[in-house]
């Protein structure tokens, strides 16, 4: 099956990982927002909305992903990488409401985003035109969401490659540790994408939906992972080289995903490695 990720809506995840959202100083952004318990996320963002109208803002509907670079944004100064687990779903509708989504595929994401204050809506830091995220050519077939599925076997790690040297950028991590995951996660999402409305930071997910023609597919990265120490304190620069990959933590270690980074060897098919230069 052929999908371009140009033709469905792009999403993004906040706070599906404990730790995250306060390494990356966001968290007072967030904390008027009730959630039905202490672990759920807090929304939904969009990320790209494929052939919207123009009930959605002009800068959502340039298409932000690349598998090979990331373009500095002008004016700006404070970029992180944020390694995730992007996943291709498909949706069916009735009645104007998502009544059900099933995971297909998925490949590292790198949801980049501006550090910066005073944005209302998250989106606003999330896409700045061409080349400011990131997602895997490399998509994995997913055989089953429910536990003990093939992500429950995978981890992701993440590295930055600054002068000939690699840094551990995230923290290596099991996909299955997701605050939401399996089923919980997809009902939080048709819940979600269902009610969510339009106040700050958050946005009306159904009407940009509802604006592309009810989509049958649609791409959401799951929530960044927490950064390492470097990671935390270490914005990206231009020349930096940014590195994600999603690994079956039972065939490979950390330190051997290391070693494929450094030998520049991103040929296994059974990882789904991201690599962008920051241009």
């Amino acid at each position: 099956m052929m999908i371009d990720l140009k033709d469905i809506p792009c999403f993004g995840i906040v706070g599906n990982f404990t730790g995250h959202l306060e390494q990356a100083g966001e968290d007072k952004n967030f904390v008027h927002i009730v959630t039905k318990d202490k672990q759920a996320p807090k929304l939904i963002f969009p990320t790209y909305i494929s052939n919207s109208s123009s009930i959605c803002p002009k800068y959502l509907k340039e298409f932000p992903f690349s598998d090979n670079k990331i373009l500095y944004p002008k004016y700006e100064t404070k970029l992180q990488s944020e390694p995730e687990c992007g996943i291709i779903f498909s949706v069916e509708w009735n009645a104007g409401n998502v009544t059900s989504i099933e995971p297909m595929f998925f490949a590292s994401s790198n949801d980049c985003s501006i550090r910066k204050e005073n944005s209302k809506k998250i989106s606003e830091k999330k896409n700045w035109g061409p080349c400011s995220k990131g997602f895997s050519s490399n998509w994995i077939k997913i055989d089953s969401f429910d536990d003990g599925g093939i992500l429950d076997s995978y981890n992701i790690s993440s590295f930055l490659i600054r002068n000939n040297e690699i840094f551990d950028y995230g923290e290596d991590s099991q996909i299955k540790n997701y605050s939401y995951f399996h089923k919980t996660l997809l009902n939080w999402i048709i819940e979600k994408i269902n009610t969510q409305d339009d106040t700050d930071p958050g946005e009306n997910i159904k009407s940009y939906l509802e604006s592309s023609g009810y989509p049958s597919k649609i791409m959401i990265s799951i929530g960044a992972t927490r950064y390492t120490e470097f990671g935390e304190k270490n914005f990206m620069d231009k020349n930096d080289e940014i590195v994600i990959a999603i690994y079956p933590e039972s065939k490979f270690t950390h330190n051997e995903i290391k070693q494929k980074v450094n030998k520049n060897d991103f040929s296994n098919k059974e990882i789904s490695f991201l690599v962008q230069k920051v241009l």
